[in-house]
């Protein structure tokens, strides 16, 4: 998954308080879960950065969400990673609705807690809030 939250200044360090929208997702195709997808793609993940934002500075938030112990709470895995990004080009000035980390998810989440192993996985719920789309 990758957010974004608009930040005044590159040189912010605190994310407190910041507010998120996700710009992407992959999780089960039915067949294929999306690591798979990266590990097939040697570790590479591509998006797209909405066109319809504001141009300026904000924190990216990429993450995935290993499921091997997610049996039960707290089993859930989360790896993520952020950067610092500059959106330049855009002219946009959409505010896409936001969510707060933590408090994105819950440990009931349907795509938090869950068996991947038993009975077979035939479709998987992406935690947290819809793509935004433009």
């Amino acid at each position: 998954m990758a957010y974004l939250a608009k930040v005044p200044s590159a040189l912010q360090t605190d994310v407190t308080g910041l507010k998120w929208f996700k710009i992407f997702e992959d999780g089960f195709d039915g067949t294929k879960w999306g690591v798979d997808r990266m590990i097939a793609a040697h570790g590479n993940q591509t998006f797209t950065i909405p066109t319809c934002i504001a141009p300026g500075n904000y924190f990216l938030r990429v993450e995935m969400i290993a499921l091997h112990a997610a049996s039960s709470y707290p089993g859930a895995q989360f790896y993520l990673e952020c950067a610092q990004i500059n959106v330049v080009g855009s002219t946009g000035t959409k505010t896409p609705s936001t969510v707060s980390f933590p408090g994105a998810y819950k440990g009931t989440d349907p795509g938090i807690t869950i068996n991947i192993y038993y009975p077979t996985v035939t479709n998987y719920t992406i935690p947290g809030p819809a793509v935004f789309k433009c």
